[in-house]
């Protein structure tokens, strides 16, 4: 070959280090997509049923019962509907029956997902997904809380690989 010259485009191999039928195979197929389309709240709700009380109560120590759920659904035309579902309930601790606030959110999002082998499916809509909506469902909880007159909730980043690693395991000893 001589220098300067050209090599044909289908000849260059984009993923050094795998074999030629590999790379043939690849390029054959279209590449996968996976983009965040739209972002909503699909369900709010912030109940503080013992206002303005828990206001001017002194030595309140708050306790919270977190619970997430993960929804998914295939829409149309490679459209997934991913929801987190998010209830907290904050009472304080040394009298459990005394409720500072409730709040449940399901924020929700539609991701288009083409090209994606089946395997990998479960995966992309229980980590990736929620990866990516997560940060704003935070945002979303922690805005609420300060506008019922309480301190930011701040949730914890949440680790949705070790959640569906652990779904999977469960899965197979069942």
């Amino acid at each position: 070959m001589k220098s300067g010259s050209r090599v044909p485009a289908e000849r260059v191999n984009p993923y050094p280090g795998r074999i030629m039928a590999e790379q043939n195979e690849k390029t054959s197929n279209e590449a996968p997509v996976f983009r965040l389309q739209k972002m909503y709240v699909k369900d709010l709700s912030f109940e503080s049923p013992n206002t303005p009380g828990v206001f001017v109560a002194r030595n309140t120590e708050p306790k919270v019962d977190f619970n997430l759920q993960l929804k998914n659904k295939a829409i149309e035309n490679d459209n997934y509907e991913v929801a987190i579902s998010i209830t907290a309930k904050v009472v304080d601790k040394k009298a459990e029956d005394n409720v500072l606030f409730i709040l449940e959110i399901e924020h929700a999002g539609v991701f288009y997902l083409k090209n994606i082998p089946e395997e990998h499916l479960g995966r992309v809509m229980a980590v990736d997904c929620p990866l990516m909506l997560f940060p704003f469902t935070r945002q979303i909880v922690s805005q609420v809380s300060v506008d019922g007159g309480f301190m930011p909730f701040l949730m914890e980043p949440i680790n949705f690989v070790a959640l569906y690693e652990n779904a999977k395991k469960e899965k197979a000893d069942a």
